[in-house]
This record gives structure tokens, sequence and C-alpha cells, in this order.
């Protein structure tokens, strides 16, 4: 038995079938209310909160359209600034106004372009959702696929990056150190020694000088009586 894939033309039908998948996604989730415009042109596809009373938004497209995420931002910031009268409005509801809303996309397919958009938007809690229209027999049901899921910064904190494999340090030969050099044994530059004088020696050709014979002192004559 082969599975069919079916079209969903209609937004409004898309609508009505998203609420009975949120299974898929957050099983905390309950449905406020749906369609609310927010500007001329954008509207609030539906509104809802998770079991924590966290605001959350839900865009829906049933074709590629990167306008989505623009008109999901303006309904982000739009119930940003109104959680306080959304929590008012809807008392019945365990709604936290102190809580930052998310966002929800969910579409067939998703362009590169809007895909480097929210990656670039890492403080923004926005997930994507591919969804299909699937027919097996006389079945047939929403099949919802993530994309990209935002993690708040806690729980990026808390999961640790891998630790890396540490290499067994290798042993190295420990080389002999020198030996401290011994004063005798510091090669000092020698001072130069002065050269000595020259000593004349007396040549052959000179003639030794004449010795003049010692006077003898004279000698006393012996007187007799």
């Amino acid at each position: 038995m082969s599975i069919e894939k079916l079209k969903i033309e209609s937004h409004k039908e898309l609508e009505q079938m998203i609420p009975n998948e949120f299974g898929q996604i957050d099983k905390g989730l309950t449905v406020i209310c749906t369609n609310v415009p927010i500007k001329d042109k954008t509207s609030l596809d539906i509104l809802c909160y998770d079991s924590e009373g966290q605001l959350v938004i839900v865009q829906l497209s049933v074709s590629e359209d990167d306008f989505m995420l623009l008109s999901g931002l303006q309904s982000l910031d739009y119930v940003d600034k109104f959680k306080g009268f959304l929590q008012a409005t809807y008392n019945k509801h365990a709604i936290d106004a102190t809580a930052k809303p998310r966002l929800i996309l969910i579409a067939p397919k998703f362009s590169d372009t809007l895909l480097r958009a929210v990656e670039s938007m890492k403080g923004l809690p926005i997930d994507l959702y591919e969804w299909e229209y699937l027919k097996l027999g006389d079945h047939k049901g929403l099949r919802l696929q993530p994309i990209f899921t935002w993690k708040p910064v806690e729980k990026q904190m808390e999961e640790k990056p891998p630790e890396r494999r540490r290499e067994p340090k290798t042993t190295r030969k420990k080389e002999p150190e020198p030996e401290p050099v011994t004063e005798k044994e510091e090669e000092t530059t020698p001072t130069p020694e002065p050269e000595p004088e020259p000593i004349n020696f007396p040549t052959l050709t000179e003639e030794p000088k004449e010795e003049r014979p010692r006077e003898e002192p004279p000698k006393r004559k012996l007187k007799l009586f």
C-alpha cells in the first residue's frame, strides 16, 4: 500500500486541521483564539499558550512564502506589547504575562533565504515546521517535521559540547642538563700581555772595557826600636 501526498489549497482548511496535530509540536499547547487582525495585510493565524503559560503565535502557509516570516514577526511584536492586556482579557486561561512569547511557522517548505534569516535571529524564539498531508488507504493526516527548533540560552549552556578526545602524551627523552660552567672554565678573552722591552746584548765587535787595576793601600813600614 503506497502513501499518497495530498495538497491543501485553502488557508482556512489548514487553520482548522493544525490544532488537532499540536501533539506533534507541543502536547501542552492550548488554543486561545484564531485569525486575529494585526495590521491591514497582517493577521495572527492561531494564538495559544503552552503548559508553562507562555504565549505562542502560530503562523500558517499552504505554500512556500517568505512573507510569512515578516507577518510572524509583526504578530510576535504585537503579542509581546499587549500580553498584559491579553492576560486580563482571557483570564480563564493560565497565561504568564512575564514570559516572552514565541513564534512557530508551519509551511510545506521553507526557502534557503528564510532559513538563513531565522538562523541569524538567535535572540528570537522561532520554530520552523514543514507539513505534509498524507493519505494511506482510507486514512488521512498531517505530518509535521521540525526544521529549526529554537533553544533558550539556559538550555544551550546546559548542553555541554562533546569533550575532545585527548591524545596520549608522548614521553620525550629528557635531555641532560648542561653542567654549570665554573669560573676557571669560563672562556675569557686573554688580555694581551705587554711586550718585553728588547735587551741590548753586547755584540762581538764591541771591545771590552779596560778594567783599572785596584790601587793597593801603601804598605806601612815597621819601626824597630
